[in-house]
């Protein structure tokens, strides 16, 4: 499996950002899956957002109402629209499913939200 994140960058507070995670090797049709995000190398990745097969959608209280997740089954892409971002959103992004498979860890993408 490989699970590759794009869309990361530098961008001002009140800012947007799209980040897309392909897959290879598993399919987002039928399982879980999320964004998570490690804001410094000494943290544990937490969970940002997530979505069922069936299309149900849970949010971080910390992002609720600012990001939206979405997938586009035939392409195995996931996506995470993130809006009025806030320098506490600087983190480097990754997919997975949820729970998360250690495997599958990506290199992530980083978001950096200057003040």
């Amino acid at each position: 499996v490989q699970l590759v994140e794009s869309g990361g960058g530098l961008v001002q507070a009140g800012g947007s950002l799209r980040l897309s995670c392909t897959a290879s090797g598993m399919t987002f049709r039928y399982t879980v899956v999320g964004w998570f995000r490690r804001q410094a190398p000494d943290k544990q990745r937490e969970l940002v957002a997530t979505i069922r097969a069936g299309g149900t959608k849970t949010y971080a209280d910390s992002v609720k109402g600012r990001f939206t997740i979405s997938r586009d089954s035939a392409k195995e892409t996931l996506t995470l629209e993130m809006n009025n971002l806030k320098p506490d959103d600087t983190a480097v992004y990754y997919c997975n499913r949820f729970p998360p498979v250690a495997d599958y860890w990506g290199q992530g993408t980083e978001v950096t939200v200057s003040s």
